[in-house]
């Protein structure tokens, strides 16, 4: 984002800061794409967590494999309208060079990478039903919203030339129980990562993110990206949301237990969601080719998974980790349990 031009930035104004222009674009879009759009519903794959539980690298590593189609940078700004861009820009042709995200976290992304870009259609059509100006609440889409939804996937996919979607959007567990509902061939993937390490890296996040530019600022809240940072609104469970300074390790832990609480319930309910240990899946040999027949692809040597940093936070409350290791721990039983009786 720093190095966006400032016709970068006014493109992106015009399509992402105007609810209006955006339907607009994404109207024409359907109106001149829809109906050579593939209809046909394909085992789509869903990837959604808590921020920096690994989600990225596990699309990355899934769309590696070729099968699925996904919104990409060179969607961007114009997410709603993927083929009509296509028609006026050349980035779907032109990878670009690779370069470091603003996360500082070494993954290297081009025009071609895929990334988690489709919460703009959530944020367009529906973002007063679930981001208040302090919290994002749980959101329950109703039938013209998921139909809506299923024509944006057909886009991408005419786009891409793929039958089966992949998608990285953390704000679906606000949709958890819906979208699984929505899409019962689909597989959706939670990653979870030991609470430790996961605290000091969302800890570390909000402070590298907490001065944002006002240009940043607007893109992150543009794409529903309000994890962390100057821009940050805490997911609220039943409208009860953990308070605390965010400056503090004590906080994001608070954040670590209510978000997997709610996401455990509703898996526990829900045969096609899966919970992914992140910790396990460049350790243990056995688990990501499991992962892969899961969701019904090749499973071939790891691309670009590695090992999560473990680096843990001593300055978490104590009172607070005894509940924190019991939730991971049953995750982690559960994961394994589930995992094994769809591979029977």
């Amino acid at each position: 984002m720093a190095d966006y031009s400032a016709l970068d930035k006014l493109l992106h104004h015009l399509a992402l800061g105007s609810n209006i222009r955006a339907e607009m674009v994404h109207d024409i879009e359907r109106s001149m794409f829809l109906k050579a759009a593939p209809k046909h519903e394909g085992r789509h794959v869903f990837v959604c967590g808590l921020a920096r539980a690994g989600t990225t690298i596990l699309m990355r590593e899934i769309h590696g494999s070729g099968v699925f189609g996904s919104l990409t940078y060179a969607d961007m700004p114009f997410v709603l309208a993927p083929n009509l861009w296509r028609k006026l820009s050349s980035r779907s042709d032109n990878p670009g060079s690779k370069s470091e995200r603003a996360h500082g976290d070494g993954i290297e992304v081009d025009f071609h990478s895929p990334e988690a870009l489709d919460e703009v259609y959530w944020r367009v059509f529906a973002g007063g039903a679930y981001i208040r100006p302090d919290r994002l609440i749980s959101h329950r889409p109703d039938q013209d919203l998921i139909d809506g939804y299923r024509d944006l996937i057909s886009l991408i996919l005419l786009r891409t030339g793929k039958l089966r979607y992949l998608a990285k959007n953390n704000n679906n567990i606000l949709r958890l129980g819906a979208l699984s509902k929505a899409f019962p061939d689909a597989v959706i993937l939670v990653p979870v990562r030991d609470p430790g390490a996961h605290v000091l890296s969302l800890l570390n996040q909000h402070r590298r993110f907490a001065n944002s530019d006002r240009f940043t600022q607007n893109y992150m809240e543009w794409l529903g990206h309000f994890e962390f940072g100057a821009t940050h609104r805490p997911f609220a469970w039943n409208n009860v949301m953990a308070r605390g300074n965010p400056d503090t390790p004590d906080y994001w832990l608070a954040q670590w237990i209510a978000a997997h609480e709610a996401i455990f319930r509703t898996a526990k309910d829900h045969a096609n969601i899966q919970i992914v240990p992140s910790d396990h899946l460049a350790a243990n040999t056995s688990y990501w080719p499991a992962l892969a027949r899961r969701i019904g692809i090749d499973p071939s040597p790891l691309r670009e998974i590695r090992a999560m940093p473990l680096h843990l936070d001593p300055e978490a409350s104590a009172a607070a980790k005894p509940e924190a290791a019991r939730l991971y721990q049953a995750m982690l039983d559960h994961a394994g349990q589930s995992l094994t009786s769809t591979a029977a």
